[in-house]
């Protein structure tokens, strides 16, 4: 599958791209940045001020699929949108955020006092693109939420799969490793189950 990946040098579009590749693909990598990318046969790098949406379109042309994992505060969703609707293709995966998975009904974790200060206006622009993405008409998305806990770790390949509701282990940690999420990730890719959906990955 040809994959073009809006956001390929942060954290998680790092663990996204070498997922993708490991399984096959060939990743058009996008960012202000790309060409500082490690080379590799299957990946392709794009030099992108992702405010340039002629530029961002025109990058993203002749892949199949388009994945973001670019920060909520960085752009918005027609910023995303727009360009990958120009580009013709009508499918796109977005890495979410989990301050807008439910804690317990009708309250989700950005609303509650314990909340951290430093992450909330990610996360409130994380559930205006979610918001924004259920009323979008024409793209096949998928939102993909990590719990709330979400860093660099083991690529294990054991973790649950969950919709809009926080998911906790026994001890009531809420975590989930960027690797593992990329696995999840590159799962719906290859076989869509959550059709303009939102759903979360965690332990």
């Amino acid at each position: 599958m040809k994959i073009a990946l809006i956001g390929a040098t942060g954290n998680v579009g790092q663990r996204l791209t070498d997922e993708a590749l490991r399984r096959g693909h060939t990743v058009t990598a996008i960012s202000r940045h790309a060409s500082r990318l490690p080379a590799s046969p299957s990946l392709l790098t794009r030099d992108v001020d992702l405010h340039d949406s002629a530029a961002l379109a025109e990058a993203l042309e002749g892949s199949d699929i388009a994945l973001s994992a670019v920060r909520f505060q960085d752009a918005s969703a027609p910023a995303i949108t727009g360009p990958v609707k120009r580009a013709g293709i009508r499918r796109l995966l977005v890495v979410g955020g989990a301050g807008s998975l439910e804690v317990a009904p009708g309250l989700q974790l950005v609303d509650t006092p314990e909340f951290p200060d430093a992450y909330k206006k990610e996360a409130l622009a994380g559930r205006d693109f979610l918001n924004a993405l259920r009323q979008e008409p024409e793209l096949d998305w998928t939102f993909v939420s990590p719990s709330a806990l979400f860093a660099p770790g083991e690529r294990t390949g054991n973790f649950r799969v969950g919709q809009d509701t926080l998911l906790t282990d026994a001890l009531g940690k809420s975590w989930i490793s960027m690797e593992d999420f990329a696995i999840a990730f590159l799962d719906e890719v290859e076989r869509p189950r959550h059709s303009r959906q939102r759903f979360t990955v965690g332990y």
